[in-house]
């Protein structure tokens, strides 16, 4: 899925917005005293698939960086630097050609907080018709939703027995208890228990939800450890996910997880933030994520939130009654709630047809919404408010469509017939009708190493490769288990020390010749190498007089002030290696 223009229906997922702090919160430091905040001491960087953690351990050495922790899907890795030095560091990086990205970690936050605790009306349900797709489908057991947030309270009576086990990427453990609220309350948004005659209903009444923590107890979160959470729920084979946490800065971090979790067949949403500004947050202005705005009880734009291009869909957002932390319930503000709404919408759509893809699910949502303000998309709605009974009766009609068609996969360096010695890139282009999910370089037949990461790329040690042919080829992979393979990609490679020297000869004049009576001569020579000659030098009487860069030489000598008498002819000519030989000749004048 790509990112539209305002004729084309954007799909993307966001739900944060970037913090500028400068004190220490929760055992970090901050930096940025105007603009996008972030980790002062920390680097996300991506490395080059197949680089020996050695030579990576011997590059942060080089620049005084040391390893913190790693994205391992995505082969990012979380380094520590020292404040002052961060923009050196940085940019020797950036010049490394083992390292794919360089950038800051970032910083982003939850999107809404609490007023009104108890006002009990849930004027939004009705209002995007959830009683009458309730008819439909009240949701299912097996299509779990993960709310990516400060955690969910496991104990509240409307939550507790539709939670699966998630984890909480700020302590490094399994506790996932919710250390701010806003988790809860966005996880009754999309998925509070209905039917059982106890507080509010969420939308998606079946669906388990797994907690994912990366909202602190101040509301802040890195990207690093929200990249962690989207590709650790794609992994466990979570389907929907909602982010309700937003950025203002781009990150290839975000971006290299979305596609990760898209390509496994994932679906993210993502709250467009509360700055009333056109200005794109990230991850919803991410490649395949589903940004969502936020509108109020009169199908208006909400006053806060966020417009413009990026919008894909639109869903209630102002006081919306959910489940808040310790067992309470009471009314919350924000796409931080427009967002779950429409993720709980696709949770239901996959639990009538589970096999359906996640493009055709988003098409679902944007073709059966609401259409709101100008005809068509536009910014301030997107697509239309979401209405849950008209994407649900839909989903009969949505024919799953069988991925067949494999990756298109080729590699575009080395080129066939090319000498290779020591480190080799390796560059491989690859595509798909859906996406790519991961790319594996293979040597002689033999697998090498993977990326996940347009563009792909391989390190290749060739030194533990015997000296000649050697054949490459790569394997493009997609989400349905299509396999594309390259074609074979001869090179020769050449490691051994070479120590054969070149052959070379005069071959004219012939040596003991007589050049008496002559006014000019040609001197011709000709030299031969296993590897290659590189160079040929001429001396007449011990002085240099030409050289060439070929393996022939030929030079016209000026006889006129020759002096009668016996001369010497020496050729000398070189390898690549620097090994050297000689030949010479007299002549008489």
């Amino acid at each position: 899925m790509q990112k539209r223009t305002a004729s084309e229906l954007s799909l993307k997922f966001v739900v944060f917005s970037l913090v500028l702090l400068f004190s220490a919160l929760a055992g970090k430091s901050w930096a940025g005293s105007e603009g996008p905040k972030f980790v002062a001491d920390e680097l996300l960087v991506q490395v080059m698939a197949g680089v020996p953690e050695t030579r990576l351990a011997g590059i942060l050495a080089e620049t005084g960086a040391t390893a913190a922790g790693e994205i391992p899907q995505l082969n990012v890795r979380i380094i520590k630097v020292r404040p002052e030095v961060m923009d050196k560091v940085k940019a020797a990086l950036e010049r490394n050609p083992l390292i794919k990205f360089v950038e800051n970690n970032y910083l982003a936050e939850g999107s809404s907080t609490p007023n009104d605790p108890l006002y009990p009306s849930q004027w939004h349900l009705p209002k995007i018709s959830s009683p009458q797709g309730w008819d439909i489908s009240t949701g299912s057991g097996v299509v779990d939703i993960a709310i990516i947030d400060s955690g969910i309270d496991p104990s509240h009576p409307d939550l507790a027995a539709k939670l699966v086990p998630g984890y909480n990427f700020v302590g490094g453990n399994t506790d996932t208890h919710d250390v701010l609220g806003h988790g809860t309350a966005v996880a009754g948004t999309a998925a509070a228990m209905g039917g059982n005659s106890l507080g509010v209903t969420g939308l998606a009444w079946q669906n388990p939800i797994m907690p994912l923590v990366v909202l602190d107890s101040s509301n802040y979160a890195t990207y690093s450890n929200i990249a962690q959470a989207i590709t650790y729920a794609a992994d466990h084979g979570v389907r929907v996910i909602n982010i309700s946490i937003g950025g203002s800065s781009s990150s290839s971090t975000l971006q290299n997880a979305v596609n990760y979790a898209w390509n496994k067949g994932a679906i993210i949403f993502a709250s467009a933030m509360n700055n009333s500004t056109s200005t794109p947050y990230y991850p919803a202005a991410c490649t395949n994520v589903v940004a969502v705005a936020a509108t109020d009880s009169n199908d208006a734009k909400a006053s806060f939130s966020n417009y413009g291009s990026w919008i894909d869909i639109s869903a209630p957002g102002v006081s919306i009654y959910t489940t808040n932390n310790g067992g309470a319930y009471g009314t919350w503000n924000g796409t931080s709630f427009s967002s779950p709404l429409t993720a709980g919408l696709a949770g239901l759509i996959l639990s009538l047809n589970p096999v359906l893809t996640n493009q055709q699910v988003v098409d679902i949502i944007t073709a059966n919404a609401d259409d709101l303000g100008a005809a068509g998309f536009d910014q301030y709605f997107g697509n239309g408010r979401i209405n849950v009974y008209k994407s649900l009766a839909a989903v009969s009609g949505a024919v799953p469509q069988s991925d067949t068609t494999a990756p298109s996969v080729a590699i575009a360096s080395p080129a066939g017939g090319a000498s290779v010695s020591g480190a080799v890139t390796v560059s491989v282009n690859a595509t798909d009708n859906v996406g790519v999910a991961r790319v594996e370089l293979y040597v002689n037949g033999a697998f090498l190493t993977t990326d996940s990461s347009s563009p792909y790329s391989f390190y290749w040690d060739t030194a533990g490769y015997p000296d000649g042919s050697c054949t490459l080829e790569a394997r493009a992979y997609d989400a349905a288990g299509n396999v594309g393979q390259s074609s074979l990609v001869s090179v020769k490679v050449a490691n051994a020390k070479d120590t054969v020297a070149p052959a070379v000869s005069i071959t004219s004049p012939a040596d003991g010749s007589s050049i008496a009576g002559l006014k000019r001569l040609t001197v011709n020579v000709a030299a031969s190498d296993n590897t290659g000659v590189t160079r040929i030098d001429l001396y007449v009487d011990g002085a240099l007089k030409t050289t060439s860069s070929s393996a022939t030489l030929s030079w016209a000598w000026n006889l006129r002030t020759v002096a009668t008498g016996q001369h010497s002819i020496l050729a000398k000519a070189y390898d690549a290696a620097g090994n050297a030989a000689t030949t010479s000749i007299t002549v008489y004048r």
